[in-house]
């Protein structure tokens, strides 16, 4: 894994996520995996960024999501592609909904547990911090259990 400039290259988002870091920085997350080797070189090359790094990145699926997360330092962006998304958070133990189609985006704010469900085939693009960001598994409608993950994780 490793950080890369690509001005003038197109990449795919939806396997080569781009990093947006301090001073307006934007590079190339090339070699990045979900695994945990990956995930902590990621972190450790954009530490310095601290909680203003973001990473953007493109999923697809069809179905519900199969964690909550919470990203807590800072609000994570979700925008919907194509498709149909709803977003689902638990604030303060009240569940709150918001549908999404194609063009429509919704904030997901800092600390607030969230689930992504895609509703056929779907595309969202999700821009969130790089810093804080835990998972629980989803066994039910609400979030459970802390389980800690170093750096981003997938927002669906």
């Amino acid at each position: 894994m490793e950080l890369a400039n690509h001005e003038r290259n197109a990449m795919d988002l939806r396997t080569t996520p781009v990093h947006l870091g301090l001073g307006s920085t934007a590079k190339a997350v090339e070699g990045f995996t979900w695994d945990p080797e990956a995930l902590q070189a990621y972190s450790a090359a954009v530490a310095a960024d601290g909680a203003e790094g973001r990473m953007v990145m493109i999923f697809d699926g069809d179905g519900p999501g199969d964690h909550w997360e919470s990203h807590t330092a800072g609000d994570e962006l979700v925008v919907c592609l194509s498709g149909s998304v709803t977003v689902t958070r638990d604030v303060d133990g009240d569940l709150d909904r918001v549908s999404l189609g194609p063009g429509e985006a919704t904030v997901n704010p800092a600390g607030v547990w969230h689930v992504v469900d895609m509703e056929g085939p779907t595309s969202i693009l999700a821009v969130t911090a790089t810093l804080g960001t835990e998972h629980r598994p989803r066994t039910d409608t609400r979030p459970t259990s802390h389980v800690a993950t170093p750096g981003p994780q997938e927002t669906s």
